[in-house]
């Protein structure tokens, strides 16, 4: 059970039965009155945010999460499908659960599934993926009228900017976190 004097930023709670993160957290004192405890937060199963206010005595409890480690399998046009590594057991996730990680998710990649009653509700990609280069505009040597990046399309489908030297068939290193481009891995 948490007091409302424990709310932080990153922080998992349970609400009505949901599971909900703090996205952002300020404590204000007014001159007179009560101590106010302003939140945004973030419902883990639907992504809905909201900003809502709390009183001092006010108390939550710890939201019954679990994270696994999985793998990616593979996509069958409306389901996710994440295989745990150690029991075999294999988990279907929806489109709205996987959100942005569907990017950068290729075939094997191992992921933190995070459970919520034992149910998967979504998932963590590691920091930095490897994915190769389908395909990107030819570079002119000498070129610089057109900026220091163009567009490459990643085996993923995502279209990333990537350095002008940076050729389709190389393999780049991803920060899933921005989405950019970080370095080419030397195969």
């Amino acid at each position: 059970m948490y007091d409302v004097s424990d709310l932080r930023k990153g922080l998992k709670i349970e609400i009505d039965g949901d599971p909900y993160i703090v996205v952002h957290f300020e404590f204000v004192k007014p001159g007179k009155g009560q101590a106010l405890y302003k939140c945004k937060l973030k419902n883990l199963v639907t992504g809905v945010q909201f900003d809502k206010t709390y009183r001092s005595g006010d108390k939550f409890n710890e939201a019954n999460l679990e994270e696994q480690e999985m793998e990616y399998l593979y996509f069958d046009g409306e389901n996710y499908c994440f295989m745990n590594t150690s029991t075999y057991a294999q988990e279907l996730l929806t489109k709205e659960q996987v959100g942005d990680a569907r990017n950068f998710l290729k075939e094997n990649t191992v992921c933190s599934v995070l459970f919520f009653d034992g149910k998967p509700i979504g998932i963590s990609l590691p920091n930095f993926v490897d994915l190769k280069i389908e395909s990107s505009e030819p570079w002119a040597k000498g070129d610089t009228a057109s900026g220091d990046t163009k567009p490459a399309t990643l085996e993923t489908g995502f279209v990333i900017q990537v350095p002008p030297f940076v050729e389709p068939g190389e393999i780049v290193r991803i920060d899933t976190r921005t989405g950019q481009y970080v370095e080419r891995v030397k195969g």
